[in-house]
């Protein structure tokens, strides 16, 4: 009995523990079944929460314009630009190579997820206790970029790894490449790199070499650090990084990477002042061909070298006098005597957006105006050596004074002008009567008001810098007139030729003979007149304008090649200190137009 009891009470004992273990097994297999279920649900809830792909893809956006200047250096871009989709067959093996050696060297080998690299990252970043390195492919950022938003959230993540599945199913290899490249933001205000290899090398994607490349692709990690326009030394360092990597993942030698030389940007033409231009280059444009629909390219009739040379002279004279002669703001506008706009300064300083003293600001012309006065006078038989009294003079209560309160009696028509006497234009008026001269002044761009009265021919009336400037073109010109011009050409990303401007003017508004005897007055008035302090080493001709109490000074002339206009004041229309337009704007027009003839 008792051997029998043994083996029955061991046997008893054992069948509760195998009941338990199969109990264990069967409570796992039903957590891995309902986790399953859980996860499975969590997808199902990722992939609800997608994005319409097709429409993502294609995403409606405002089309960019790029201004150009006359040597295609880039002055400005307006919106973000999206360049023309080009195909991986046409993409520069440069940039292929630049990306997958520094973004993701196994791009050919996964299937949208590299599971090494998201192991290494982890541990990277658990052992950091913080993100300290990243494991997205190339087709993990296309989907981010395509269709999600930024947010670091672990719901954002699966949604990334979702896309990715996608893609790799819906894409070749090459095709997402290229999606990739032609989608990506590159800094600068450039998406897609036919947009960003434009806009800093002025080349197509197809054409750019190693640096270039390296360039573009560095700009990835941190396109408004990296780009080669917001910080070139940085953008260097980061390129050369990626040309190190191309030699590690084999594409290019050690020797042949230590020898990549370095390209500069292209970068703005001129300065930043140049943005006044760009702005009145844009309102053409939208005047010529309404609102565009697709991305535009304008070449302009900027000349970089001469907009930095008017900025530069205008600014230094502001910050070396401007404080104390009190002055405030002034412009410069330079233009070839077929009125294509060399250079524009709309003030000392730009904000987006602002007031352009150059075609803005309608100011009195003051004595620049005289020259017209003394044009219709010429055109209808008087002569240089016409003498007027010089004395005083009442026109219905109104008596005009000269500026330094002296008469001088008897002169000749080419010593009033040259001196800038203000009786004797008055007499022209009387003699003349009004309709002559207004309808010179008309002609040359410079309409005046039909009931003006006298004080007209003194500059009580109003223009603008540009006007003015394109008045005193028509003089440089014989008597031709022009129209004021900044676009050369504008066309779409295909470079389809959307607009070409014919330039030109109003014709011959004035006779050719009485414009020689005018201009040579005004070239006297540099050599030996107000505009002493304008003079040139070169043949050179202009006027100087004040208005009443110093409000505004001008200074307008030519040589044989350029028309420059000057003015300063202050936008509140308070006077300057002993400023007139022999002074400052004389000194400002005679350093443009110096460098400008070297």
């Amino acid at each position: 009995m008792a051997r029998r009891a043994g083996p029955k009470a061991k046997t008893r004992k054992a069948a509760p523990a195998r009941s338990g273990g199969r109990a264990i097994l069967r409570w796992a297999v039903a957590g891995c079944i309902w986790a399953g279920i859980a996860l499975a649900g969590y997808l199902v809830y990722c992939a609800y929460g997608l994005p319409d792909i097709d429409a993502a893809a294609r995403e409606p956006r405002r089309p960019a314009v790029v201004v150009e200047a006359a040597d295609g250096r880039l002055l400005a871009t307006y919106g973000d630009l999206h360049g023309g989709y080009v195909r991986f067959a046409e993409i520069s093996p440069n940039l292929i190579h630049a990306l997958l050696a520094t973004e993701d060297r196994g791009f050919y080998s996964h299937f949208g997820v590299a599971p090494l690299s998201v192991a290494r990252a982890v541990w990277v970043n658990l052992r950091a206790g913080g993100v300290r390195q990243g494991a997205s492919t190339i087709t993990q950022q296309l989907a981010k970029n395509l269709f999600l938003s930024r947010d670091r959230t672990i719901h954002r993540k699966v949604q990334e790894l979702l896309l990715a599945f996608w893609l790799e199913a819906k894409f070749g290899k090459n095709q997402i490449l290229a999606l990739y490249l032609n989608r990506v933001y590159f800094g600068g205000g450039t998406y897609g790199v036919e947009a960003a290899a434009r806009r800093f090398y002025g080349r197509s994607a197809k054409d750019v070499d190693v640096y270039q490349a390296a360039v573009l692709i560095g700009a990835l990690k941190a396109p408004s650090r990296y780009n080669p326009l917001a910080s070139p030394e940085a953008s260097d360092k980061r390129a050369r990084q990626v040309i190190r990597n191309m030699a590690d993942a084999g594409y290019l030698s050690a020797t042949a990477a230590a020898r990549v030389p370095r390209r500069s940007a292209i970068g703005a033409g001129g300065g930043g002042l140049s943005r006044y231009f760009t702005d009145w280059v844009l309102d053409a444009v939208g005047d010529r061909l309404g609102a565009p629909d697709r991305d535009v390219w304008v070449r302009s009739t900027l000349d970089p070298r001469a907009q930095r040379i008017a900025e530069e002279a205008l600014t230094s004279a502001l910050d070396r006098d401007g404080a104390k002669h009190r002055v405030g703001e002034g412009a410069v506008v330079v233009m070839d005597r077929s009125g294509a706009v060399r250079a524009m300064v709309g003030g000392r300083g730009y904000v987006a957006g602002g007031f352009n003293r150059a075609t803005q600001a309608v100011r009195q012309p003051g004595s620049t105006i005289k020259p017209f006065v003394y044009l219709a006078a010429f055109s209808r038989g008087l002569s240089p050596e016409t003498v007027f009294d010089d004395a005083p003079v009442t026109i219905g209560g109104w008596s005009p004074r000269n500026a330094d309160n002296r008469f001088r009696g008897p002169v000749t028509l080419r010593t009033a002008l040259i001196h800038s006497l203000n009786t004797v234009p008055v007499r022209l008026w009387q003699r003349l009567g009004a309709a002559p001269i207004l309808a010179t002044c008309a002609r040359f761009g410079l309409p005046q008001d039909d009931d003006a009265n006298p004080s007209v021919v003194l500059g009580s009336g109003s223009a603008t810098l540009l006007d003015l400037t394109a008045a005193y073109a028509a003089l440089a010109n014989g008597g031709v007139g022009v129209w004021p011009r900044g676009l050369e050409t504008v066309r779409d990303a295909q470079n389809h030729v959307l607009d070409r401007p014919a330039g030109g003017g109003p014709g011959r508004i004035a006779d050719a003979d009485a414009v020689a005897t005018l201009t040579d007055i005004l070239t006297s008035v540099i050599a030996e007149g107000t505009g002493r302090r304008a003079k040139l080493s070169i043949p050179a001709a202009g006027k100087t304008g004040t208005t009443q109490n110093g409000r505004d000074a001008w200074f307008v002339g030519f040589t044989d090649r350029y028309v420059a206009g000057v003015w300063l004041g202050n936008d509140d229309n308070s006077p300057m200190e002993k400023v007139g337009g022999g002074t400052l704007p004389a000194r400002i027009w005679r350093d443009v137009m110096e460098d400008l003839s070297r």
